[in-house]
């Protein structure tokens, strides 16, 4: 089944490969939507450029939420669900598709698609738009032209039907996520299970910071939303001490205590990091802030300054063994 018809847009034409079922989708801000895509050049070659099906997983987009290729929305709400359809769009339409394909590579990478752009003064992030890092990408950047999108509309979910990823929520939304989301991992942690709670936690912490960027460094918004980022951190913190990753934890907790200094749980929790990896020195300058900042926890320090002790004397034994054997003159027949 083909069928070319125009849209009543200008500058795109539509053709039916397979057609769908059911209505038209009635689209509304916070509606997802699921499909693949395949972009191809409008030359003999039909070239490919990008093709979602590569990286094993469909495209989904947020209706309302800034997707820079606005045409896409037009297109998918022309679709019924299970519906593969044919675009061609002129140049008005494309003119910002290398830097919207870009983003999507690098997310397949697992690079962060904003990558080269954070910190950096408007005039800096328009001389980095001067590269993609993609030859091809380039290429459409200096000569926009018409393309050919060819989609496979999958569904659209109304925004009550899905559970909205924290990027898509609303700054209320993202305030009433928070608290769930802590009870969530308390509960996780209660059945040992930490790294789905940490996961909880981190999740958490992503929708304040968020937030966080959007008020003034210190004063009394951020300073509220940094007061529920602290105690997150730290049960992410907790889990990754259960679940062994020392270095992340040498990592939050640094980061936490370069903005308060004085938090003797997170210098409790790099000291129980650091002594796991050896690094006696740094473990017991952390032990000795505790107790001074803290001292009804002077008692959990001595328990673990003496466990300390004892795994460091018995590794200097171990090490002198090893390196006596790998030393010792063998003796003749």
């Amino acid at each position: 089944m083909e069928e070319t018809y125009l849209l009543n847009v200008e500058g795109v034409k539509k053709k039916i490969l397979h057609g769908g079922q059911g209505e038209l989708p009635k689209l509304q801000d916070g509606s997802k939507i699921t499909f693949h895509f395949q972009t191809l050049k409008d030359d003999f070659e039909r070239t490919v450029i990008d093709d979602s099906r590569e990286a094993g997983i469909p495209m989904e987009i947020i209706v309302g939420k800034m997707f820079k290729l606005e045409i896409w929305e037009t297109l998918l709400s022309s679709m019924r669900a299970g519906e593969v359809a044919e675009f061609w769009c002129d140049t008005i339409h494309t003119g910002m598709y290398a830097l919207v394909s870009r983003g999507m590579r690098r997310i397949a990478e697992g690079r962060d698609p904003l990558e080269g752009q954070k910190h950096r003064c408007g005039m800096g992030n328009m001389f980095d738009y001067h590269s993609t890092g993609y030859a091809d990408l380039d290429e459409l950047q200096r000569t926009p032209q018409p393309l050919i999108f060819i989609m496979e509309l999958f569904r659209v979910e109304e925004p009550s039907a899905y559970k909205r990823d924290t990027w898509a929520m609303s700054k209320e939304e993202k305030l009433a996520a928070v608290p769930v989301l802590h009870s969530e991992g308390n509960r996780l942690v209660l059945r040992k299970e930490f790294a789905q709670a940490a996961a909880k936690y981190q999740e958490a912490v992503i929708c304040l910071r968020n937030l966080q960027a959007k008020e003034k460094p210190w004063e009394d918004d951020w300073l509220k939303l940094e007061s529920l980022v602290t105690p997150l951190v730290l049960n992410y913190c907790q889990c990754q001490l259960e679940l062994g990753e020392y270095y992340e934890v040498l990592e939050h907790t640094t980061e936490l205590l370069q903005k308060h200094n004085d938090n003797a749980k997170a210098y409790f929790k790099r000291a129980k990091a650091h002594a796991a990896v050896w690094n006696e020195r740094e473990a017991r300058e952390d032990f000795l802030r505790v107790a001074h900042l803290d001292p009804s926890m002077a008692a959990a320090v001595k328990k673990e300054l003496k466990q300390l002790g004892e795994r460091m004397r018995k590794k200097h034994v171990e090490d002198r063994k090893r390196y006596q054997g790998l030393f010792q003159t063998p003796r003749g027949p």
